[in-house]
């Protein structure tokens, strides 16, 4: 047998030999690792209606903690109520190329021709809490408005003895607050005896519901009880009501933040709130997008529920906190 001399040479070529393999090994993990990576590794654009009100933290919340377990990035941004800052924010986003848009929108239908330039770019649009009247949407999450806006007629109804004259002050530029008055307006059907009298637009702020609330006082001083859209418009009739001394007034508010809450449980006129999971909106937000991404369809709407909250069950909940925490 003959054998070849190991020269310089042949190290040298082995030695290519031997690079050249480990370099194909370590590309093709790098592509099977890039692959997987590329796989979870979206970004997501978000604009928020505000985030100065606690509901848009909470919800924020839920979107960060679903949006990292999913391995998604997200940039977070707030329309502060302004719809062209809101128009441009998407704008950005279809700049950007980010994946996926989630928005809270200023104005259902004046954002519609945004979502319309989305939809164009092949980015999917998802709504959470305020729905839009235009554009294409792939899913819209939010609370049951409808049931919840029933839920605060029946228990004004049962505060009030079933009779007498009440009022809203509502928010008129929104979907969602649109349907909790509809709700309102629709559970009063089967109380005849309950007037509504009035429904002024607070735009869903603290400052401009004290007013709208200060007008609907004056105009109608018989008003036994008012529905506030959100908790802003509640704490605004609230002081209405204090400044007033409409000692007797029930207010009932809308998202039970810890600010209404406090006063629920202080014995205010604000009597109860329409409670809301909003943390649970962002989480079902992103579950919703990531049904998307994995080639699924997800429901074209997704209903978080709502229930009541009072004095009572506030402290309830108090009192099995401490005992909890008792038996610890």
């Amino acid at each position: 047998m003959t054998r070849t001399p190991f020269t310089t040479k042949t190290a040298a070529g082995l030695l290519e030999l031997l690079t050249f393999t480990a370099l194909i090994g370590i590309a093709g993990c790098k592509s099977k690792a890039g692959a997987d990576h590329g796989a979870s590794s979206k970004t997501i654009g978000v604009t928020l209606l505000t985030r100065e009100d606690e509901f848009y933290r909470e919800l924020e919340q839920g979107l960060r903690k679903a949006a990292a377990q999913h391995g998604y990035s997200i940039i977070l941004t707030s329309g502060d109520r302004d719809l062209a800052k809101q128009q441009s924010q998407i704008d950005n986003f279809i700049v950007q190329h980010v994946d996926a848009i989630v928005v809270c929108p200023v104005d259902t239908k004046g954002i519609g021709p945004a979502i319309d330039k989305a939809n164009a770019a092949k980015i999917p649009v998802f709504t959470a809490d305020i729905a839009a009247q235009q554009g294409q949407v792939v899913s819209h999450v939010a609370s049951d408005n409808i049931a919840g806006g029933k839920l605060a007629a029946e228990y004004i109804a049962k505060a009030i003895g079933d009779s007498g004259d009440v009022g809203v002050i509502g928010e008129n530029d929104v979907q969602t607050t649109i349907d909790r008055q509809q709700g309102f307006a629709d559970g009063l059907k089967s109380h005849p005896k309950i007037h509504l009298v009035a429904s002024l637009d607070g735009s869903g702020v603290r400052d401009r519901s004290l007013k709208a609330a200060d007008d609907l006082l004056q105009a109608h001083p018989n008003v036994r009880a008012i529905f506030a859209i959100n908790d802003e418009s509640a704490l605004g009739t609230l002081s209405a009501a204090q400044s007033g001394k409409k000692t007797s007034l029930i207010i009932v508010g809308y998202d039970a933040a810890p600010e209404a809450q406090k006063a629920i449980a202080g014995g205010t006129q604000l009597k109860a709130d329409v409670a809301q999971q909003p943390e649970l909106i962002g989480q079902k937000t992103i579950d919703a997008i990531a049904q998307y991404f994995a080639g699924q369809t997800p429901p074209a709407k997704i209903a978080v529920p709502v229930k009541i909250v009072t004095a009572d069950s506030l402290h309830a909940a108090a009192a099995a906190t401490t005992a909890a925490g008792a038996s610890h």
